[in-house]
C-alpha cells in the first residue's frame, strides 16, 4: 500500500517579506532554500507539527493566523510529500534562533529577492504566492 510522507510548512510574513531557512539537501549536496517545515510526528495534530518545526528550524514560538492549503509533490527520487501549510503574520521582529542542526541559517527576504535561489521544491514559491492570492482557511475547519 502507498504511503505519502505527511509534512508541514509554516509561511511566516513579517510586512513584505517572508521568512525562509536554509538547508543542505540531503540528496543532491547543495544548499536550497525552504519554508520552516517538516514531517509529522506520532501523536501530533498538523498544528502542533508547524509549531514544532517553526521552532526547531528558527527559534519562533508562533500561533498560525491560517490554512493555505494541502499540496502534493512527487519528488525526483521518487518520494511522495502531502504537505499541509500554515500561514503566520509576525507583528514585530524577533532573533531568530535555529535549534536544528540541518539548517545553515533562517533570514528574511521579499520574493523579489529569493526568486533566482534554488528551492526545496516547487512548493516553497507555490505556497507564498498561494497565500497572498486566495483567502486563508480558518483553522477551526482543520482536524489533528
Amino acid at each position: 500500500m502507498h504511503k505519502p510522507n505527511v509534512t508541514v510548512a509554516a509561511v511566516v510574513q513579517y510586512q513584505d517579506q517572508f521568512l525562509f531557512v536554509e538547508e543542505k539537501d540531503k540528496s543532491l549536496g547543495n544548499l536550497v532554500i525552504n519554508q520552516p517545515a517538516g514531517h509529522l510526528e506520532l501523536n501530533e495534530t498538523l498544528i502542533e507539527a508547524c509549531q514544532r518545526e517553526l521552532f526547531e528550524e528558527t527559534g519562533l514560538q508562533l500561533s498560525p493566523s491560517g490554512f493555505i492549503g494541502t499540496y502534493r509533490h512527487l519528488a525526483n527520487n521518487g518520494t511522495d510529500y502531502l504537505r499541509f501549510c500554515f500561514y503566520f503574520k509576525l507583528e514585530e521582529l524577533s532573533p531568530l534562533k535555529p535549534n536544528d542542526p540541518d539548517i545553515v541559517r533562517a533570514f528574511w527576504a521579499t520574493l523579489a529577492q529569493i526568486e533566482q535561489s534554488v528551492f526545496r521544491s516547487p512548493l516553497v514559491l507555490r505556497c507564498i504566492l498561494d497565500s497572498q492570492s486566495r483567502p486563508l482557511i480558518a483553522l477551526e475547519y482543520i482536524c489533528g
